[in-house]
């Protein structure tokens, strides 16, 4: 089975780092998944169209919750846009220890799922 395409929603000012290490993860033998680097890293009037574009090319979005993803607009437009796609996603909580913030467009029975590779598997293979 060929990999899953991934689209990572993360709150560029705080958690840049988480999505650097997802993206690693990703080139473990054994992924199921596979990230480009999708991230709009410039502030532009059409980055949602852009955004709304690479999101529809993907399979899979994951949110990475971070202490702050709550207040960052860029993610909950990007979950948004994976709703009303009708793509699958998940919020993947960014930090052991802490309870991560979900974006302001999640719905009340979105779980936060804590990462770990054995949940990433699962998550990503559908095993929801």
């Amino acid at each position: 089975m060929a990999p899953k395409r991934v689209f990572v929603s993360f709150d560029y000012d705080y958690d840049q780092f988480l999505k650097e290490a997802l993206v690693g993860q990703a080139k473990n033998a054994d992924s199921p998944f596979e990230i480009h680097d999708w991230s709009i890293k410039e502030a532009s009037p059409d980055w949602k169209v852009k955004a709304r574009r690479r999101i529809r090319a993907c399979d899979l979005v994951i949110v990475i919750c971070g202490a702050h993803t709550d207040k960052a607009d860029g993610v909950a437009i990007e979950l948004a846009m994976a709703q009303e796609e009708g793509i699958d996603y998940f919020l993947l909580n960014g930090y052991n220890g802490q309870t991560g913030k979900k974006p302001t467009t999640a719905k009340s029975t979105d779980k936060l799922y804590n990462w770990t590779w054995p949940n990433l598997k699962t998550l990503v293979g559908g095993g929801r």
